[in-house]
């Protein structure tokens, strides 16, 4: 079976010795660049390999792109191939913040053509809390090759976001928490507010109390009353700098609303050209 949105701990730690299945450990602090790595050296899911949100999910910055722009494809091929991870591989992602890591690489697997990749289900918490092994050993990687199979419409550049600004043929779908969509306490960009037209869904209103994602007909309800009508294929979504948009993403998929896009460069590459329209508040 493979799996294409969400897996339990439970039916990963079945997978621990299938080496048809690899997990990544995806932990980050935007604040902290190391903090991720500490916490895998740590303890982490055996065998799991790491991948940093700055190097190994995002390319160089130029000044004129978001804080984490996409890697160019075929850098991000030879990673996932330094990791063992083929066409083949069931891979599963995970982190300790609600998925909002784990989901860039869930994103960007299917952004070169991966399928067979899952979220896990309440990240490190929900394996700890099943009392499921842990190890600081690293693993024995045996290198493999993936081929890319880029799917160009996954994403929208802001070209396309600034044209939407008028035809509105698109509805933009905000993941930041709502003061920072209003403008307020804006400690990352150095510009406060969004994209005009731009409704907002903090992407921790996709889980439940327990941290796993909610149920999918209640994911479903909710993305359908916010999108004023807009089909799945008429949603593009930004956050930041394009990674906790990806957990939009995600509970979208979970809810079967298939089809929608991301812009990578999001609000930090928006507002790298100072001519571009920024709105505050609500709307």
């Amino acid at each position: 079976m493979a799996y294409k949105t969400l897996v339990s701990a439970e039916e990963t730690a079945a997978h621990l010795n299938d080496p048809e299945w690899i997990i990544c450990d995806c932990r980050h602090d935007l604040a902290d660049y190391s903090a991720g790595y500490r916490a895998y050296r740590n303890g982490h899911i055996p065998g799991a390999r790491f991948l940093h949100v700055d190097s190994d999910l995002s390319g160089p910055r130029t000044g004129l792109t978001g804080r984490h722009p996409l890697p160019h494809p075929s850098t991000f091929s030879l990673r996932l191939g330094a990791l063992g991870i083929d066409n083949s591989k069931q891979v599963v992602s995970y982190d300790d913040s609600g998925g909002a890591f784990a989901a860039r690489l869930w994103w960007m697997l299917r952004w070169v053509g991966h399928e067979r990749v899952a979220v896990l289900d309440g990240g490190w918490g929900a394996w700890q809390r099943a009392g499921l092994p842990h190890t600081v050993a690293q693993p024995v990687v045996e290198a493999a090759t993936y081929s890319n199979r880029v799917q160009t419409q996954l994403t929208v550049d802001s070209a396309a976001v600034t044209a939407n600004l008028q035809s509105r043929r698109a509805q933009v779908l905000d993941a930041r928490s709502p003061d920072r969509y209003r403008g307020e306490n804006e400690t990352l960009d150095p510009v406060a507010g969004h994209i005009p037209g731009a409704i907002n869904r903090f992407f921790k209103l996709n889980l439940a109390e327990d941290g796993c994602f909610k149920p999918a007909a209640t994911l479903k309800q909710e993305f359908a009353g916010m999108l004023n009508g807009y089909g799945p294929e008429a949603v593009i979504h930004q956050c930041g700098s394009g990674v906790t948009a990806c957990h939009n993403l995600l509970a979208m998929e979970i809810a079967g609303l298939d089809g929608s896009r991301l812009y990578p460069g999001s609000w930090s590459e928006w507002v790298s050209d100072r001519r571009r329209p920024v709105a505050t508040g609500n709307s």
